[in-house]
């Protein structure tokens, strides 16, 4: 029996599939090859100059860099940003969509195969009107089938947008981990605020008993006649001052407590944060060379990866001056008898390729070219501005780490005389050799300066935090490689 008819059209397809995917795939593609742009590094940090961490190996190079501050409500709260904060499941997403993209685009290089099938039965009536009255006739009609199309990518345009859907994936992986450090700074940042107001509170705390203590000597000496009224007055007004300050830290604190709860993904009544005891130390932070910033900064990446992006659209848009190549195919059997559907007779089958070129379109796509380098010009510029945003942002606080370090020296020697001077003005004051005056000045000095310094402590944990975040955490550009 001679070879059935679909068979040649498989056996021509098989020897021609290699050849024409060879051709497709080893074909040029138009459009610029992605060169990383140059970014405008330095060798070092000017602002780490005279200043080097306390800690090398608590570097805060690894994804859980919030551990350095060693503080366990801490680790438990930013554990759970990962998982239930909503703007990371946003974040995330949104990668997913980026990720189904990907693989649409790359499903484009391959065939598309479909099958059909139908059964039909017609007829008609039994004679036309005027004419001799013969018997009407009605019939079946089978057809099974196969039908392919491909668009051999013969200029790389489906490459050059594979290509595209690749980096815009990367970006969004690089943006869920911008998304995810800002969530986690954002809490440390709070944390370590809340931490603060507690430590000002049990100051507060200590203070309204001392100022509740003078306000009674004062009464004392006022009842034997010994001062003014007026002494009096200045202690009970400063003690309902204090007082008035220790309550609004209770709002305060409360709504740090609700910030937190919102980042960690829990609504505010959900969440209780009690008191503790200031125990958050500041951590050495190596800041490394300023080139470790474009594989660490996820923000950095992401502007990258959209520059590469944006420079295969240039291929793309090249692409459209080049001729189209569509190659068609259909086989499959037809018959007026479903008992001999399937044998040699009823078998069919086509081959064929078309191509499509424009030959006129008023310019439009040289201004689609145009276009796509402008876009890729606009990309290098911002991936360019968040490499310099990002060396600013270290610089910045590599200062605030060392001249705050400077200046707590500082503000702990004003303490300590402060706190000095408070004693002893309060002895010449029981002893009645000052007024209350001088009592209330340098209580409300002793008070700013534990206040400062609490502040300025607080300061240097914030400026810590904000390095790591500026360094990029604990995230690489390997971790959203695809």
């Amino acid at each position: 029996m001679p070879p059935m008819p679909h068979k040649t059209l498989v056996r021509r397809v098989l020897r021609l599939s290699p050849l024409l995917l060879g051709c497709a795939l080893g074909a040029c593609m138009v459009g610029p090859n992605y060169q990383r742009p140059t970014a405008p590094i330095t060798p070092t940090y000017k602002e780490a100059e005279g200043w080097a961490p306390a800690n090398p190996s608590d570097a805060a190079d690894r994804r859980d860099w919030w551990t350095v501050f060693d503080d366990a409500t801490l680790n438990d709260l930013e554990q759970r940003v990962e998982v239930s904060n909503q703007n990371l499941k946003a974040a995330e997403a949104a990668y997913r969509q980026a990720e189904g993209l990907v693989s649409q685009q790359r499903a484009a290089l391959f065939p598309t195969i479909g099958l059909t099938g139908s059964a039909d039965r017609s007829g008609g009536g039994g004679s036309a009107i005027g004419s001799g009255g013969s018997q009407g006739r009605s019939g079946n009609s089978f057809r099974v089938g196969a039908t392919g199309s491909w668009e051999p990518d013969v200029w790389g345009r489906i490459r050059r947008t594979l290509e595209n859907a690749k980096a815009g994936a990367q970006a969004s992986a690089a943006d869920l981990a911008n998304a995810r450090l800002s969530a986690q700074t954002s809490l440390a940042l709070d944390y370590i605020q809340l931490r603060q107001l507690d430590e000002q509170k049990r100051l507060l705390d200590a203070t309204v008993d001392a100022y509740a203590r003078s306000l009674t000597v004062t009464q004392n000496k006022y009842a034997a006649g010994v001062v003014a009224r007026s002494d009096v007055l200045s202690a009970q007004t400063q003690l309902s001052n204090a007082q008035a300050s220790n309550t609004d830290l209770i709002q305060q604190r409360a709504k740090l407590e609700h910030a937190i709860a919102i980042l960690t993904g829990r609504a505010p009544a959900e969440v209780t944060i009690a008191p503790a005891a200031w125990t958050l130390k500041v951590p050495g932070i190596p800041a490394g060379v300023p080139s470790t910033l474009l594989e660490r900064r996820p923000d950095i990446a992401a502007a990258e990866r959209r520059a590469a992006a944006a420079n295969a659209e240039i291929g793309v848009a090249t692409a459209a001056y080049f001729p189209s190549l569509t190659l068609t195919g259909q086989g499959g059997y037809a018959s007026s008898e479903l008992g001999q559907l399937f044998s040699a007779s009823s078998s069919f089958w086509s081959i064929g390729a078309s191509v499509a070129e424009t030959v006129f379109d008023a310019g439009a796509r040289k201004a689609q070219v145009r276009q796509a380098r402008a876009a890729y010009d606009q990309a290098v510029a911002n991936y360019r501005q968040a490499v310099l945003t990002g060396l600013g942002q270290v610089e910045d606080n590599l200062a605030a780490q060392r001249v705050l370090a400077a200046e707590q020296v500082q503000r702990d020697a004003a303490l300590a005389a402060a706190t000095q001077n408070e004693r002893i003005v309060a002895n010449q004051y029981n002893a009645g050799q000052v007024d209350y005056t001088a009592v209330v000045v340098a209580q409300t000095a002793a008070l700013n300066a534990q206040q400062t310094a609490l502040q300025n402590q607080a300061n240097q944990l914030a400026a810590a935090v904000d390095l790591i975040s500026a360094l990029g955490g604990g995230w690489t550009t390997a971790q959203g490689a695809k």
